[in-house]
């Protein structure tokens, strides 16, 4: 059986990761074997390392220590999730991978680029997606966003522990992706998330439907 595809969707907060995985979901769902994740999380330790990282009660976690775990869950992850569902064969998408803690704990908390992808690789085993879609938005924007948004970690105004630092970390956090953008141009694509809805879903299902016939793919009736 052929290997399977890992797509992630990466951004600053309030980019609408959450709403336009969604979509691409069950856009790909009726077409493709198609799983949808997010970490960290989507397993059970992950879930549990995740409520710790954006508890606003640890506002003094070292960036040392909030760098380990997050590759403790991406570690776990990608053992218990991602690569059973690629050795499947399946189209594994997912809410953020190992470029977020190069973009938030690499440029953004300053611990550096080549320690935050040496201590990932240890965790995923050097496991890269082979696409990624980078929803790009004004910090200022997408923070006042996130902070209201519904069903999230943190309270609502607030907005989790990550989202409740201050603008110059989110500016970082977004030139850090940008970044990581202009380095692989043949993974890392980069989406306008300013307008609308609609909009920026139509324009992810087009990058993602060309790249998946570039590899290959075509509609399946697995779900």
């Amino acid at each position: 059986m052929p290997r399977g595809i890992f797509i992630t969707i990466e951004g600053p907060e309030g980019a609408g990761k959450t709403t336009q995985a969604r979509l691409l979901y069950e856009h790909l769902r009726p077409r493709y074997p198609v799983l949808h994740t997010r970490e960290p999380g989507g397993t059970t330790i992950g879930e549990q390392i995740r409520t710790l990282l954006l508890d606003e009660d640890f506002r003094e976690m070292a960036p040392q220590a909030e760098m380990l775990l997050f590759a403790a869950a991406r570690a776990q992850f990608v053992s218990e999730v991602v690569e059973p569902a690629l050795r499947e064969g399946r189209l594994v998408l997912s809410e953020r991978y190992v470029d977020a803690s190069v973009a938030y704990q690499g440029y953004a908390r300053g611990l550096g680029v080549d320690v935050v992808r040496q201590v990932n690789s240890v965790a995923t085993g050097g496991l890269l997606p082979d696409l990624t879609l980078l929803i790009d938005i004004d910090a200022q924007a997408g923070l006042e966003r996130a902070r209201v948004a519904e069903g999230k970690q943190g309270r609502r105004g607030r907005g989790d522990r990550l989202e409740q630092e201050a603008l110059p970390f989110h500016v970082l956090v977004r030139e850090g992706f940008l970044a990581i953008a202009r380095e692989q141009p043949n993974r890392v694509q980069v989406i306008n998330g300013t307008g609308a809805q609609q909009v920026v879903h139509g324009e992810i299902v087009r990058r993602v439907e060309h790249f998946l016939i570039s590899r290959g793919w075509r509609v399946s009736s697995s779900s």
